[in-house]
């Protein structure tokens, strides 16, 4: 998601689900043929499992792209033909690219090529666009992509309408068709088809592994992140309890403070942060303290300390325990003192 799965808000995520693979924001290959590609490009080690997530559509550059991604340590890279913005468009990539299936398995062929089998370079699409919406064009989309090697497919189950919708009513207006993409699967049993778009629970992201091999949160882990600290449990099949939300915050100071000595404004960690204990006691002046106090100059590790302590404040009074410090993030009640594939940050 541009602007906003950038790598503060994926080191936040990996503190809250070990398996769930993690996607950068989309990054152009123009990008990384002329930009800083330290910026661009680094990540934290901890963030593996991560995909790097490219736009363009000239196959020498996307080539280029891939190994600079390598180079970094990647562990897959994806090609968006979803995004519906604008700007995308004006630059050839994206949903667009969904009208020219062979450029794309030219692309992909070139990226497969660059990668040399070392990673895999995935695809991430809509079921359509404008007028060509039907289930025989997204199939000839898919095969076509999937004779240059890319196995694995990214569905974002909505159409995008290229001219007349904002990239947000984009995300809304069209309607979803899961059924399109489980019978894309059913099609072609041989891809690995991964289900995007709409997906607000871990009990939806079950009901659709019965039809297709993975599922992709965007909003709904960015907006309410808590959702994450179950995924290793429910999806996965991790015995380890969900992390506690005061020891990802406690963690995240650690991070803040290292990254404000490189001069990094802490109102671009928190704001990552703000949807972590929504519903929960205190949660109103948690998400206040970091909108307000982050964005004012000078702005330290006190805003994002203050703001746990009111959360925790609000827990105790919650427990009748003013020293509780249990900040439960999987809906267990309590304070402690008696009282399978998986993917994250679409673009599109």
């Amino acid at each position: 998601m541009m602007e906003w799965t950038d790598r503060h808000c994926r080191y936040f995520h990996r503190l809250l689900s070990k398996r769930a693979r993690l996607y950068t924001e989309m990054v152009t290959s123009a990008a990384i043929a002329h930009g800083d590609r330290q910026r661009l490009l680094a990540f934290d080690p901890s963030e593996h499992p991560v995909a790097l997530q490219l736009g363009g559509s000239d196959p020498y550059e996307l080539a280029h792209a891939v190994e600079a991604g390598l180079s970094f340590g990647y562990d897959e890279i994806n090609l968006n033909c979803g995004c519906p913005s604008d700007r995308v468009q004006s630059g050839r990539f994206g949903a667009c690219l969904m009208a020219e299936p062979a450029l794309v398995a030219e692309c992909v062929s070139a990226m497969q090529s660059a990668a040399g089998g070392s990673v895999p370079v995935t695809v991430k699409c809509r079921i359509g666009i404008d007028d060509q919406d039907n289930e025989g064009d997204l199939s000839r989309f898919v095969e076509t992509v999937a004779s240059a090697g890319c196995a694995v497919f990214i569905v974002h189950a909505r159409k995008a309408w290229l001219q007349g919708l904002s990239p947000k009513e984009n995300r809304e207006i069209p309607p979803l068709d899961y059924e399109r993409v489980y019978r894309l699967k059913a099609a072609l049993p041989e891809l690995t088809m991964v289900l995007n778009g709409g997906i607000a629970t871990l009990g939806e992201a079950v009901t659709h592994l019965e039809a297709v091999d993975g599922v992709m949160l965007g909003r709904a882990a960015y907006k309410t992140p808590g959702i994450l600290a179950d995924v290793d449990r429910v999806l996965f099949g991790e015995p380890d309890a969900a992390p506690a939300a005061d020891m990802v915050l406690e963690r995240m100071l650690g991070y803040a403070a290292g990254e404000l000595m490189r001069g990094t404004k802490l109102a671009s960690i928190t704001r990552h942060m703000t949807g972590l204990v929504n519903g929960r006691p205190g949660a109103r002046k948690f998400r206040r303290l970091l909108t307000e106090e982050s964005v004012k100059p000078g702005a330290g590790l006190e805003v994002l300390q203050g703001a746990i302590t009111a959360a925790r404040e609000a827990k105790g009074r919650e427990c009748g325990h003013d020293s509780c410090t249990s900040l439960k993030l999987d809906g267990v009640t309590g304070c402690g003192q008696g009282h399978r594939h998986f993917g994250g940050h679409p673009s599109d």
